[in-house]
């Protein structure tokens, strides 16, 4: 009978005695890795995640728990930067004069005293704001890269905005014909403070901004408006073609300004009628919504080799106008 063929991988004979070695090949091998590390030193062991993180806590100045876990996370350090700085000694000077809680008053070094500064040196002790000294360039870093401080500064809250409603029925409750600005897609902070500048100049009871898309009353604002940020009231607009729809339904007349107007500004008689002066962008001018919500749009008469005027500008030609008209009917 023929014997069981032999299995796959079986030796096919046996030898006896000591098996050969490798020959050293293997000996580190065998040798073998030293004692098992504890858990807290093995970078990938959840303990050794804990120490880790408890040493970089420690590092940063934190305190830990036994056991390797921060008790809190460190608080962030307040920040100041709701705070604006304004400059110019007008700015500073109307400021101070509005009683805008101002929280530090900076003078330069070896300043031109004139009386202005005096004022102000006057209105700040009395008030008991701190009054710091300060090199010029330290100065010149507050303002700013474009900023022309004159040897003082002081440091102001956020800018506190109304609301176009409320500011609409102050005016209408002291028997005044509301004159306001609305501005529609104006990013210039600067253009924003020579616009409440001219507001303030020409009669007007303030300016409505909306909510998006829109420059802030900022330290630029501030300083081009030469204080008058401090005195003309600002309102936010959630939305600013359903608050010019509000003022329509109170009897205020829309008046769009744009360089496609089909109307001439002197043209058109405003002098008994409450007024929103609404001024576009420079590039884009008004927005199709808005100009369709405006009573009538008009355009500034200018020479045609002028694309445009600035927006600034423009506001202050339009403001004058209605204030000549108004004034002529008196």
């Amino acid at each position: 009978m023929a014997g069981k063929p032999p299995r796959a991988g079986a030796n096919k004979g046996k030898k006896k005695g000591p098996l050969k070695g490798s020959g050293g090949n293997g000996r580190q091998a065998l040798e073998g890795r030293g004692p098992t590390p504890k858990a807290e030193d093995r970078a990938w062991h959840p303990a050794g995640k804990r120490k880790a993180a408890a040493e970089r806590y420690a590092a940063a100045g934190g305190r830990g728990k036994p056991g390797g876990q921060p008790q809190s996370r460190p608080r962030a350090a307040k920040k100041d930067d709701d705070t604006e700085t304004v400059t110019g000694r007008n700015s500073v000077l109307e400021a101070l004069r509005a009683k805008i809680p101002a929280t530090a008053f900076y003078i330069a070094q070896r300043v031109e005293m004139d009386d202005r500064v005096k004022e102000m040196l006057s209105i700040a002790t009395h008030r008991g704001i701190p009054v710091l000294e300060v090199t010029r360039p330290e100065l010149d870093r507050m303002a700013g890269f474009d900023g022309v401080h004159q040897g003082v500064a002081i440091k102001v809250p956020p800018y506190e905005y109304a609301h176009p409603h409320d500011l609409l029925e102050q005016v209408l409750d002291r028997k005044e014909l509301p004159l306001f600005v609305a501005l529609d897609g104006i990013t210039d902070p600067r253009n924003l403070g020579a616009i409440i500048r001219s507001t303030g100049a020409f009669g007007g009871h303030g300016v409505i901004l909306p909510q998006r898309r829109s420059a802030s009353v900022n330290s630029a604002a501030w300083k081009t408006s030469a204080g008058a940020a401090a005195r003309v009231p600002v309102a936010i607009a959630p939305n600013l073609t359903t608050t010019l729809k509000d003022f329509k339904r109170q009897g205020v007349f829309v008046l769009g300004l744009d360089g496609g107007g089909d109307v001439s500004l002197p043209a058109l008689q405003l002098a008994d009628r409450p007024v929103v002066i609404v001024i576009g962008s420079e590039g884009k001018g008004l927005s199709r919504l808005v100009t369709e919500t405006c009573d009538q749009v008009v355009s500034i008469p200018i020479e045609a080799a002028t694309e445009s005027l600035n927006a600034g500008i423009a506001a202050s030609v339009a403001l004058y106008q209605v204030s000549v008209t108004r004034s002529a009917s008196e």
